[in-house]
C-alpha cells in the first residue's frame, strides 16, 4: 500500500457523467430535492468531476430531455442536497466574474496574459494558470456509528430495531459533529496521533496553495435519514500571480508580477485536474450530548467516524 496520503483514482474509475452534444441542451433544469434550478449547459459542464458524479452517478445524456418518469417536460431530477449546490453555483459565478471579469469591470484574465515567466513555467499557450481560473475543491464524506453506554436507555430490541432514546442519541450525536466545522482538525488529531508525516505534509501542501489551517467547511450538513455528514471547501488557488491594489501586493506594483516559486507548487496541484484523488481514514471522538430531550445536562458519547476526503482542481 502506498505511503501517500491521497491516492489519485485512475481516469477509468471517473468516467465523464455528461454525454453533450453542442447543438442540444443549451440549459438544463434540474429538480434538486424539490428545488428548482435551470443551469446553464456549459456552467454544468465546468463543475468539478466528483459534484457531477453526485448529481448524476448513472451519467447524463443531454440530449435526451426528460424527467425521470420518462415524461418529455425537460426537468432532471437530482438527489443532491440543494443548499450544497447553490454553494457550489455561487462560488463559481463569484470566481468567474472576479478573473474574467463583466463589461462593467475588467477581470485578471487580461491583465496577465503579458506575464514573462522562465522556459521551465511555460507561457499563456502551455500553462493553464495564466488563462483557467483554478478552484481547489474539497469534499468530506463523514460516516458516523455512536456508541451507547450498556445498560442505559438507549438500546435495541430483540430484532435489532433502535428505540427512540437510541435514535435521539444518534441524531444529537450527529449535530455535535456537525457544529464541529474545522477541515483539518480532525486530520491534524490523527497526525498527532500516528506521527504520519505524509498526512502532515498533505495539509501544509493544501495550506501554502489557498487554505488557511484555521479554515471551516464552506458547507456541512447532515444528509437526510441517514448518519452521513456532507462537507464541501472551495478555494481560488494561489497561482502567485499578484495584481496591483490585491491585499498583500507592494504598494509601488504596477503591473502583474508573479511569484515563481508560489507557481510551480501551484502546477503540482494540476495532477488532481479531472483526476479526483482520495483519503480514507478512521477517527474516534467523544461529544458531548443532552442526557434526555428535557435536560440540559450533557454527557459524553463515544461516536466512531469513517472520513473520506475527495481532492480535486476544476479549471473555469
Amino acid at each position: 500500500m502506498s505511503d501517500s496520503p491521497i491516492t489519485s483514482v485512475a481516469p477509468l474509475a471517473y468516467p465523464s457523467p455528461i454525454y453533450a452534444n453542442p447543438t442540444l441542451l443549451s440549459r438544463l433544469n434540474l429538480d434538486v430535492r424539490g428545488r428548482e434550478f435551470t443551469v446553464e449547459r456549459e456552467t454544468l459542464m465546468l463543475l468539478p468531476e466528483s459534484v457531477l458524479l453526485g448529481l448524476f452517478p448513472q451519467g447524463l445524456i443531454l440530449s435526451k430531455p426528460a424527467s425521470s418518469e420518462g415524461g418529455d417536460d425537460g426537468v432532471f431530477t437530482v438527489d443532491f442536497d440543494p443548499d450544497c449546490f447553490t454553494y457550489i453555483l455561487d462560488f463559481w459565478r463569484r470566481a468567474q466574474t472576479a478573473f474574467y471579469g463583466s463589461p462593467a469591470s475588467p477581470g485578471l484574465f487580461h491583465a496577465q496574459q503579458a506575464l514573462v515567466l522562465s522556459p521551465d513555467l511555460g507561457d499563456a499557450n502551455t500553462n493553464p494558470l495564466l488563462s483557467k481560473q483554478a478552484v481547489i475543491v474539497l469534499r468530506e464524506e463523514l460516516e458516523f456509528f455512536s456508541v451507547a453506554a450498556p445498560g442505559g436507555l438507549a438500546r435495541v430490541d430483540d430484532r435489532g430495531r433502535a428505540n427512540d432514546e437510541l435514535r435521539r442519541l444518534k441524531r444529537e450525536a450527529g449535530r455535535a459533529l456537525e457544529s464541529k466545522r474545522g477541515i483539518f482538525a480532525a486530520l491534524q488529531r490523527n497526525v498527532n496521533k500516528e506521527n504520519n508525516q505524509a498526512e502532515q505534509h498533505l495539509i501544509d501542501m493544501l495550506c501554502m496553495s489557498g487554505f488557511d489551517r484555521s479554515d471551516t467547511w464552506g458547507y456541512r450538513a447532515i444528509e437526510p435519514a441517514r448518519n452521513l455528514i456532507i462537507s464541501m471547501a472551495l478555494v481560488l488557488l494561489k497561482t502567485g500571480i499578484v495584481h496591483p491594489g490585491q491585499p498583500g501586493a507592494p504598494a509601488d506594483l504596477a503591473q502583474p508580477a508573479v511569484d515563481e516559486r508560489q507557481m510551480a507548487t501551484a502546477q503540482k496541484l494540476l495532477l488532481f485536474w479531472r483526476k479526483p484523488a482520495r483519503k480514507c481514514w478512521w477517527d474516534g471522538a467523544e461529544v458531548e450530548i443532552p442526557v434526555s430531550a428535557a435536560s440540559d445536562e450533557t454527557m459524553p458519547v463515544k461516536v466512531w467516524a469513517r472520513r473520506v476526503w475527495t481532492l480535486e482542481l476544476s479549471l473555469i
